[in-house]
């Protein structure tokens, strides 16, 4: 606990709630404000505050910054502001003295039974139906040794999930008091360690407003943050703050010592207030025009994101505000890394205008705290700025959505798609091409939470988002998924098995591709969400795992984690440049076949390719075939030199078949090897 302030009336830093040991200092930012109360609480759900302070614009006011100290509190006081000031749409000024506003910085926040986002649209207090905010101090835990993994990409599987979909369905076998929280992930961190992965990309955790959808419906996924520095408080089993915000740093900890690192999936683009209608719950409610980007002529809102407002990150309090809490998740909750969602929200400038330089992005990069962690942006906007293979900086990762895209387009047979599919194996060098880029920054994956499941992508060939009761206008329409001759379940033995093949076929590319592979959860046992591709407001089984598929899909799970522990074996995926393709490999390398040795097919029309992957130092060669085309096909087989080549994968094959361990593989003693039509068969050099 820090010493005390000699500061009868607070100081301005650090913004928050500060916990000393006499008291708690609050400072928060609000420019045209014209007069502030801080209120004070004993309970969530009240209505009447405990005590109310008035804050004196001339004597708790420095600059922009109203503060205060208060004798006597400590961590677990629950508070929130009002703020006075004009009301003039006009001119982005939305002050509501009537509206209990969470704190911007507050490390925790609560909601209760009586929580209602409708009330903070309407006229009047809402007090008792508000978000308060919680005193928390950060340096009361134990982290018994605890520090960032810092395991570098190249060694680096990331398993996207949710916290309380994970386990929240009633067959986890978790106990149910657990079931959809921090401490029932702890529960199923065996389950991830047999998986492989090593690192858990959790999507939002940053308090978020799930009544932010339409009623009866709730805001499943987190996208919609009203607290970006406090951990989500319904995916705690305590209703203390204080106990809430440990039992995630318990999760952290139990993740960390099974070496598995932490990614947040964090929304710094848009908040749960929304548009003009939309709630009045923090930031709009201190400094309206500060902290969105609004239009120069009439203050509305400019919406880049699709949720009704955009986030003005490069603004400077705002961009102090994002580094602060980026700083805070790090030292005091030791998380590893950090997926930015819609990132290129974040290179527009104050006016909406793309920057050639975005000074948040920079020091983002550039920040000394944050340099240990891992940095992912979604580098895309819901305003069409697409910036994959030109997002700034030397350290930043991308999601790669060309590689799902390109992979999904080629495997279900579409044509013009060989050379696009060549080097998205090879980190896509057309995309990425700068010679010296670290393979391994770009994230590749198949799926992921938005859009469908890896079940579904081969089961339906179009969207199904009635549940979501927008007559099915939402999620994508271009997904590039082919259902193999029915749409959605099937008892045909024979479209089941092409399914099966086809998941198989997808997972093998991920593995045995360069860079950093990214699977969904469930995707390793065919969950399936019957063909929604935007389950954001599915707080059910349809988005929950299921985990009767783990023994009913046993064989595919035994597969991924057969891919996972034996391409994060070799040394070929952990390479920090990219492969070549000479004439001879006498570096790293890659050669490209067709069915014929040295003869690849690039004409628009091929659905096939095959191609070696060797290290000339070491005895790492492996021949990958993949026939993507509706017969089978022959594959002439590379000659070796004192060793033979045994199978690893074919995934025309029933498991346990369809992976199998170097020790026990099947040696092929032929010039060639039939591959099946729409599937894939991988080779490893080794002795006879």
């Amino acid at each position: 606990m820090i010493e005390s302030p000699n500061i009868p009336f607070g100081q301005s830093f650090p913004l928050g709630a500060t916990v000393y040991n006499h008291g708690v200092n609050f400072s928060v930012f609000s420019k045209n404000g014209t007069k502030i109360e801080l209120l004070l609480f004993d309970n969530p759900e009240d209505a009447v505050p405990s005590a109310v302070y008035e804050l004196d614009p001339d004597k708790n006011r420095t600059f922009y910054y109203w503060h205060i100290f208060i004798e006597g509190l400590k961590a677990g006081q629950l508070y929130g502001f009002r703020v006075h000031g004009p009301y003039n749409l006009s001119k982005g000024y939305m002050y509501d003295p009537e509206k209990l506003l969470v704190d911007p910085y507050a490390r925790a926040i609560v909601t209760n039974g009586n929580y209602l986002r409708e009330v903070a649209k309407l006229p009047g207090d809402n007090t008792g139906q508000a978000m308060k905010s919680a005193v928390i101090d950060p340096y009361d835990f134990n982290w018994e040794g605890d520090v960032l993994i810092q395991r570098p990409y190249s060694t680096t599987v990331i398993y996207e999930m949710h916290v309380a979909g994970f386990t929240k369905n009633p067959n986890s076998g978790v106990p149910q008091v657990k079931r959809g929280t921090y401490m029932g992930l702890i529960e199923k961190i065996p389950y991830l360690k047999s998986l492989g992965i090593t690192a858990v990309e959790l999507m939002p955790v940053q308090q978020f407003d799930s009544q932010d959808a339409q009623p009866p419906l709730t805001n499943y996924w987190g996208y919609s943050p009203v607290g970006f520095f406090a951990p989500h408080n319904g995916y705690s089993i305590s209703e203390n703050p204080v106990e809430a915000v440990n039992e995630f740093r318990e999760m952290i900890k139990a993740l960390h010592r099974e070496g598995i690192e932490v990614i947040l999936d964090v929304v710094f683009n848009h908040t749960a207030e929304a548009g003009n209608d939309g709630p009045l719950l923090s930031l709009r409610g201190f400094e309206n025009g500060s902290y969105y980007i609004l239009d120069s002529h009439d203050s509305a809102y400019l919406d880049y994101t699709g949720c009704g407002n955009t986030l003005n990150a490069n603004h400077s309090i705002v961009r102090r505000m994002i580094m602060d809490c980026l700083r805070s998740w790090v030292t005091e909750y030791h998380i590893d890394g950090f997926r930015f969602d819609l990132a290129s929200v974040l290179s527009r400038d104050e006016g909406g205008e793309p920057l050639e330089n975005p000074p948040v992005l920079w020091e983002i990069e550039s920040d000394p705290v944050l340099a240990g962690t891992k940095i992912i942006a979604e580098a895309w906007d819901a305003a069409g700025l697409y910036q994959v293979g030109t997002f700034i900086g030397d350290r930043w990762a991308e999601w790669n959505g060309k590689y799902r895209d390109h992979v999904r387009r080629f495997l279900k047979g579409d044509k013009g798609m060989i050379s696009k599919f060549a080097s998205k194996l090879l980190a896509s060098p057309d995309i990425y091409t700068d010679p010296d880029r670290e393979p391994n920054r770009s994230i590749h994956f198949v799926t992921c939470h938005d859009g469908f499941t890896l079940q579904d992508l081969v089961s339906y060939d179009h969207k199904h988002n009635e549940a979501n009761l927008e007559d099915n206008r939402d999620g994508a329409n271009d997904n590039y998924s082919w259902n193999g001759g029915v749409e959605g379940p099937t008892d045909d033995l024979a479209i089941e098995k092409l399914r099966l093949k086809q998941i198989k076929n997808f997972l093998a590319i991920t593995f045995f591709s360069q860079g950093t592979p990214m699977i969904l959860m469930g995707d390793e046992v065919r969950r399936s969400q019957l063909g929604s591709n935007n389950a954001y407001c599915q707080d059910n089984e349809l988005s929950w795992f299921d985990w009767s598929l783990v023994q009913k899909n046993a064989g595919l799970l035994r597969y991924t984690q057969g891919l996972i522990e034996f391409t994060q074996g070799l040394e070929l995926f952990r390479l920090e440049n990219l492969l070549s393709s000479p004439e001879e490999c006498t570096e790293p390398c890659v050669l490209w076949h067709g069915v014929k040795l040295r003869q690849p097919d690039w004409s628009d029309k091929s659905r096939s390719l095959a191609f070696t992957m060797c290290l000339p130092d070491s005895s790492e060669t492996l021949h990958v075939m993949v026939n993507a085309y509706w017969k089978d096909l022959k594959f002439q087989l590379p000659e070796l030199d004192g060793r033979v080549w045994k199978r690893i994968v074919n995934t025309d094959l029933d498991a346990p078949d369809d992976f199998v361990f170097p020790g026990d593989a099947v040696t092929e003693n032929h010039r060639s090897f039939m591959v099946a039509a729409r599937s894939i068969a991988i080779m490893l050099a080794g002795t006879p």
